[in-house]
């Protein structure tokens, strides 16, 4: 049959109303739309554009309490600044590119730049009210899917001045939806923390900080730090540093309080800065990654117009601070070389022990490089033979690459799951790796025999962690096991290789497990993948007579056709996050150390009945 050609005229070209365009490309707008299972999911991603005015206003001196309530999927918003121009409620929810934050004579060093935000929260809910209040008087608008519905005013009012927004998340774009409330109260402790004085009320729970970053710090340490935090603040920037006794570097960045999840400038001028600075006091040729391992800290900028990387605003791109030209790394690296060196000639204490710790980290690095060293052919063969890996196109590492940030490795067991996988990959972006058995148990193993073993280099090699995690080429690692107890096993020994030896993989929000549907429940019509119990219980209700019901023992068992449908836009994936009262080294002991009979009572306390149905 001859191939039908289509023709490419001016009847070809479309254009599309701002809110049918947002609805088609809600990832362009709100990064991914997943189901609230994870931190950076679109919906919180509204809440934040939201948000994030409201904060402008307290930062332009405008409004010291906002209230905020989510019940089921109706999220509220009240702030008490100066509101919105009554005359333009309606064009700053649904016209693009409208807004007062162009000129930067409003607000100087705001978040919300490209009058975007608030139209993309309008667009992708099914109901959205928005009302500002003036002076005694307001205006009301009332949409759906973007589309105004109704609007009008009111004067005479009692209530105070400030803007009121209420809005449903539409789960035509959001499947199944649900608010976790750690990730909101976590965006919440944020804005807080980064906004001295703001009082900001969640479901009754109120936040505010006294302290600024400190309190952040001191919330997120997990043990008591080997000093006291440093705590440096001046005009336009704060911060604050410790060191702790875990691996790796936790270091929290923000601009114009926004959490830049993604570093970018400023987090990499400040990085520079602490290091030149020690080096110089201490008058020692320090590596400056024996400087930053084990520290903990906080770093916060504001600047003029900053430019962001994305809609979402996670990494800053930004050069300049100011039109005077001066720069981002001068104006973090001056500070820095002033305020804490002053700090360290000031509290000798204090520098003695951040010496202290620095000299063992040296001395660590060096035996573990040592031991790189002699195994350094193996993994230069490794990472050139990785038979192991199918790899994909595009890498995390390939900043200017606009797909980088899809780039993602599935760590599966077996060559049958691997096989599914790879048949239904996007091979842009996807990549696989395949265990051989159970990797080795490393929590009581020396570093020689975990940097030795050819597993584990094979994995370091695909990785490419190595040396620097900077050189990461996956923004996510998906542990990919089977939903068995074997599979369970697996992925509890790739947990402990990275909470041990790579901890920021996971403080930093790359590591990840697959959830793969236990069920399949179908009739000629229709199929449905269940990944609970009581989802196959509805699935079955919803069939009728006589489903054929599957049950899921192996990830080989499901078809590449299958595979894709679970790898693709709707993949359900489950965060490895450590959270501010986590201590590695204490997780690590209680679930791999020799503690078998507190293991087993937790175990029999905590094991619902509905997972025993899934193992069994």
């Amino acid at each position: 049959m001859s191939e039908i050609k289509k023709e490419y005229t001016e009847d070809s070209i479309q254009s599309l109303d701002w809110n049918v365009h947002i609805r088609q490309r809600p990832g362009m707008y709100i990064g991914n739309t997943g189901d609230g299972s994870l931190p950076d999911d679109g919906i919180y991603i509204l809440i934040k554009e939201v948000l994030d005015n409201s904060v402008d206003e307290f930062s332009s001196g405008h409004g010291k309490e906002i209230d905020i309530t989510i019940e089921d999927k109706l999220v509220t918003i009240r702030d008490f600044g100066r509101g919105i121009p009554l005359g333009k409620v309606i064009d700053v929810s649904s016209k693009l590119n409208t807004g007062a934050k162009f000129d930067s004579k409003n607000f100087q060093k705001s978040v919300g730049l490209n009058g975007v935000g608030l139209k993309a929260v309008n667009a992708t809910s099914d109901y959205f009210y928005i009302e500002s209040f003036r002076d005694g008087n307001s205006s009301w608008a009332e949409f759906s899917e973007g589309v105004l519905k109704d609007s009008g005013w009111r004067e005479g009012l009692s209530e105070k001045d400030g803007t009121y927004v209420k809005y449903s998340a539409d789960d035509k774009i959001f499947p199944s939806y649900r608010y976790n409330s750690e990730f909101v109260e976590s965006m919440i402790k944020n804005y807080s923390y980064l906004n001295t004085g703001l009082l900001i009320k969640y479901n009754g729970q109120e936040f505010r900080s006294k302290e600024g970053l400190l309190d952040l710090v001191n919330e997120n340490l997990s043990a008591e730090p080997l000093y006291p935090p440093i705590h440096l603040t001046g005009h336009d920037i704060e911060l604050v540093i410790t060191h702790s006794e875990n691996n790796g570097e936790a270091i929290s960045s923000f601009v114009n309080g926004q959490n830049t999840t993604q570093g970018g400038t400023h987090l990499s001028a400040f990085r520079e800065a602490v290091a030149k600075t020690i080096k110089e006091f201490f008058k020692k040729d320090y590596d400056p990654s024996d400087i930053r391992q084990s520290m903990v800290g906080a770093v916060s900028v504001r600047v003029i117009d900053p430019i962001f990387g994305n809609q979402t605003k996670t990494k800053l791109n930004s050069k300049d601070v100011n039109k005077e030209g001066l720069t981002i790394r001068n104006f973090i690296g001056d500070f820095v070389q002033e305020e804490l060196d002053n700090y360290l000639h000031k509290h000798p204490e204090t520098a003695s022990i951040m010496q202290k710790k620095i000299q063992e980290s040296e001395k660590e690095r060096k035996a573990i490089s040592s031991i790189q060293k002699s195994t350094k052919e193996k993994v230069k063969k490794a990472s050139l033979c990785n038979k192991k890996l199918r790899d994909c196109r595009v890498h995390y590492c390939d900043s200017k690459n606009e797909n980088a940030d899809k780039s993602t490795l599935f760590i599966t067991e077996g060559d049958s799951a691997s096989g599914s996988i790879t048949k239904s990959r996007n091979a842009s972006t996807q990549a696989v790796f395949s265990l051989r058995g159970k990797p080795l148990n490393c929590y009581q193993k020396s570093s020689k025999e975990v940097y030795g073993n050819e597993e584990l280099i094979l994995l370091k090699a695909a990785l490419n962690i190595d040396e620097d995690l900077e050189n990461l080429r996956y923004n996510k690692i998906v542990i990919a096991t089977d939903a068995d107890v074997d599979g369970m096993h697996i992925r509890l020994l790739l947990i402990t290789f990275f909470l041990k030896f790579y901890p920021d993989l996971v403080r930093q929000n790359h590591l990840f497990i697959l959830q793969t549907p236990l069920f399949r429940v179908r009739n000629k019509k229709t199929t449905i993948y269940c990944y609970n119990e009581e989802e196959k219980a509805a699935a079955i209700k919803k069939l009728g007579v006589n489903p054929e019901i599957t049950r899921f023992k192996g990830l080989g068992e499901i078809s590449p056709d299958e595979f894709g449908v679970f790898i693709g836009e709707d993949i359900k994936l489950d965060q490895v996050r450590l959270g501010p009262d986590d201590n590695i080294s204490t997780l690590l002991e209680f679930y791999m150390g020799q503690n078998t009979f507190d293991r087993q009572n937790f175990i029999r306390e905590n094991l619902r009945s509905d997972l025993i149905l899934e193992i069994v």
